[in-house]
């Protein structure tokens, strides 16, 4: 089946540059301190929301984007390995774990055969990273998910293989967010392996001018965040797969903003145990989220109402935003050892091949 991705929404890109321009410096802020977790003695910075393009993906996305009208992201069309490891170097980012972009994602509109291929591409360019810069990267492998036994071949090369630390995710594929009866067996899988599933928000192709004159990022890939987390929630995902480990961007979209109105509508429901063992909020705060472009004070302030820090990894999105994200998290009143813990404890516990 041929997913589409959204060329309506894309076109809005065009204001990329003045919203990258009208980022400021976060001030300081305190926020209630969770509770306490363990750091590590020896300073480190662990990066778990880091792009990377091999180049016949980094070839696609420019001819994909040339064809919509879409301006080229700074940083994108010129990245190389060596770049990207010398922006680590310079922002003390000791280890990166690799992740592609999800806009476009694999397929390019050209159905699951091309994304099958770019899959496999891409596994083996960011097995080459690591290997080639030991200790500086890891590999959440990329998957197709267009076709259920593809996929599963995918994961079982990724981790069988080519060792890979998780997968990557997309928030949803073609309108298909990740609760949907679909991803079932890919879901089973990715449980008995007990991986880590780590999850890039997209847009919804159905619906372009829902972003309201902004560029995607803005608006609608905070909330399909949200649509992916609740649609593996109500489904039942979370409760059958007790064994994945989610990691989800930007804080979790907009799940802080929405935990309790989702709770309001769905925390009583008599059969709740069997969709939400934990209740709604329990299950929100079994899942770890990343800080990629949402160190801000409100934004931090409200997932650390909703989760402890030991939930919360450093990510930046890099290249999209910056490596130094970390000054925010400094300024917001945090405990030392939430800083750490945040830095790369976390990320460590979550990720234990990752030694530094």
């Amino acid at each position: 089946m041929l997913f589409h991705a959204c060329p309506v929404c894309d076109t809005q890109r065009s204001s990329r540059r003045q919203f990258m321009a009208g980022l400021g410096a976060i001030g300081a802020a305190t926020v209630l301190p969770a509770p306490a977790v363990l750091g590590q003695a020896k300073q480190a910075l662990i990066d778990t929301h880091h792009h990377f393009y091999p180049p016949a993906f980094q070839k696609a996305v420019g001819e994909w984007e040339q064809q919509r009208k879409v301006p080229p992201f700074p940083g994108v069309a010129d990245w190389t390995r060596e770049k990207a490891v010398a922006a680590m170097d310079k922002n003390g980012i000791t280890t990166a774990v690799l992740s592609l972009p999800s806009i476009p994602g694999v397929w390019f509109d050209t159905g699951p055969e091309a994304a099958k291929n770019m899959t496999r591409i891409s596994q083996d360019f960011a097995a080459d990273m690591r290997r080639d810069y030991p200790g500086r990267f890891a590999i959440f492998a990329p998957l197709s998910m267009l076709d259920v036994d593809v996929t599963l071949k995918e994961i079982e090369y990724a981790f069988d293989t080519l060792k890979a630390n998780g997968v990557n995710l997309q928030s949803n594929y073609g309108d298909k967010w990740l609760g949907d009866p679909f991803y079932k067996p890919i879901l089973e899988e990715l449980n008995r392996r007990k991986a880590v599933a780590y999850v890039h928000p997209t847009v919804a192709a159905c619906c372009g001018r829902l972003s309201v004159g902004t560029f995607p990022a803005v608006i609608e890939v905070p909330h399909d965040t949200t649509r992916t987390v609740t649609s593996l929630l109500l489904s039942g995902s979370f409760a059958r797969n007790r064994d994945i480990k989610w990691l989800f961007s930007h804080a979790g979209g907009t799940i802080p903003m929405l935990a309790g109105r989702i709770d309001s509508f769905y925390g009583q429901r008599p059969n709740l145990k069997e969709f939400a063992p934990l209740g709604i909020f329990g299950e929100l705060q079994r899942l770890h989220y990343d800080t990629a472009n949402s160190t801000s004070p409100p934004a931090m302030a409200a997932l650390l109402k909703l989760v402890p820090a030991s939930q919360v990894t450093y990510g930046t999105d890099f290249p999209y935003f910056p490596l130094d994200q970390i000054a925010g998290l400094r300024t917001l009143g945090l405990a030392a050892g939430q800083v750490r813990a945040i830095e790369s404890g976390n990320a460590m516990r979550l990720i234990p091949q990752i030694k530094v």
